[in-house]
This record gives structure tokens, C-alpha cells and sequence, in this order.
């Protein structure tokens, strides 16, 4: 039977771990992923036209960010290719990297929680996924990360959010919301979500019938309906 063309995150991250069983884990205790694997991933996929490079890309970082596999990045261990066979061993440096992520996720996560408790409980094991790009085997080169505007290095997003929240969450509250487009469904798409009684930033990860996965500025991945999503002021500027 012919693999029908892969449409979202959840979809990529089955097919991985079923095509690719000893690299990649759906349940469990996972392994580091070999440096490059997202090369072998297009490489070998290519011919098979089941999934767009840039949405492996964000399949991949997704899978990467999960709590299971920042706390399997540790030094030492050895890094697995898409064959399940041992290579070269985590570096110090990311794994000290990872630790940092985990650890500054977990703290969003408990904020967030705080501030929604309706929210569920355990992140990691609703989801899976925290707002970290991911340890993205394919582009390690250093420890530290800059934020979505290429500004903020990693360690100092706690602070910055402090004082940039507020602000932006009171002039979106101010202005008149309006429903997201059909043509503006898309991943990566900034939207607004309204959860509470006032809008909040957010970008579209995921895209199924169930639901709209987007990613808040406190690095939670929320699930929601497209009545709920807004434009962006740039977007309803327009």
C-alpha cells in the first residue's frame, strides 16, 4: 500500500518511529540522534515525495525538544544513526546545553501552570513538547541559542519576558480582533489565541482534524479550534 503524503507533526514523528525503529522511539526512554540525521532523513526520503523537507525539519525539532529526549543528551553517551548504530558520544557542551533547556522549560511550564490551572499537569506527558527549538542534531554547533528574533541569547529570556509581556498583551487587548483566515492557517504563522480574557501571541506548530496545535510566549503547547485563533496585528494591520 502506497504511504499517503504526510500532513503534520504527529503524522511524521509515527512514521519515523515506524520506518525508522531503532533510531527513533514513540514511547519510553529515547537515544541521542547522530549529528547531520536530518541530511540521511532527506536523503533517504527524497525519492519518496511522503514529506516536505521543512516539514521533517519541524517534525524533527519537535521530537528533539521533548522532556524524554533533553533529559537522554547526556555527556558521554553515544549518538545513534537512523540504522540504531552507536557513533560519537555527546559533548560536554550539549549536554550542559540540554540541561539548560530542560531545565528553563520546566520552570515556564510550572508559571504556566500557576497562571492556568486548568492546564494539564505534566507537559511531557500531554505533549511532549516544550517552546525550545529542540536539540536539532542536524545544526549543533554551540551551547547557546538565540530566541525567534535573533536577539536574546538563551538564560536571559526569563528576564525579558518579564518586561515584554505586559506591554504587548495590553495593546493587543486594546485593538478589535479578527478570525484568522483560512489562507493564514499555516505552520509557523503567528497568530493571536484568546484563553483568557485577553489575546495572547502565539505560532502555529501543528495543523490535524482534532485541533490546532500553537505555541505561547511561556513555551506551552496548547491545543485549540481555528474559531479561537486571531490574525496578528501585522496581519489585521494589513
Amino acid at each position: 500500500m502506497e504511504q499517503e503524503k504526510l500532513t503534520n507533526q504527529k503524522e511524521t514523528i509515527t512514521f519515523l518511529c515506524n520506518k525508522y525503529p531503532k533510531c527513533f522511539f514513540a514511547d519510553g526512554s529515547v537515544k541521542p540522534l547522530k549529528i547531520g540525521i536530518f541530511q540521511d532523513l532527506a536523503s533517504e526520503l527524497e525519492g519518496l515525495e511522503v514529506v516536505s523537507k521543512r516539514l521533517l525539519r519541524v517534525s524533527l525539532r519537535h521530537y528533539t525538544s521533548s522532556w524524554r529526549y533533553l533529559l537522554a543528551v547526556k555527556a558521554g553517551v553515544a549518538r545513534i544513526s537512523l540504522a540504531g548504530e552507536d557513533g560519537e558520544a555527546v559533548e560536554e557542551q550539549h549536554a550542559q546545553h540540554a540541561a539548560e533547556q530542560l531545565k528553563e522549560s520546566k520552570e515556564k511550564a510550572a508559571k504556566y501552570r500557576e497562571n492556568n490551572p486548568k492546564a494539564p499537569k505534566n507537559p511531557a506527558k500531554h505533549k511532549g513538547y516544550v517552546k525550545s527549538k529542540g536539540i536539532d542534531p542536524s545544526d549543533i554547533s554551540t551551547p547557546q541559542t538565540k530566541t525567534a528574533t535573533g536577539k536574546t541569547k538563551l538564560g536571559s529570556t526569563k528576564h525579558s519576558s518579564k518586561t515584554s509581556k505586559p506591554a504587548a498583551t495590553s495593546v493587543l487587548a486594546d485593538k478589535p480582533q479578527v478570525s484568522l483566515a483560512i489562507t493564514e492557517l499555516h505552520i509557523g504563522n503567528q497568530a493571536l489565541v484568546k484563553l483568557g480574557k485577553d489575546p495572547m501571541p502565539v505560532t502555529i506548530t501543528d495543523i490535524a482534524k482534532d485541533g490546532i496545535s500553537v505555541q505561547l510566549k511561556s513555551g506551552m503547547t496548547v491545543k485549540v479550534q481555528q474559531a479561537q485563533l486571531f490574525s496578528s496585528q501585522k496581519a489585521a494591520n494589513k
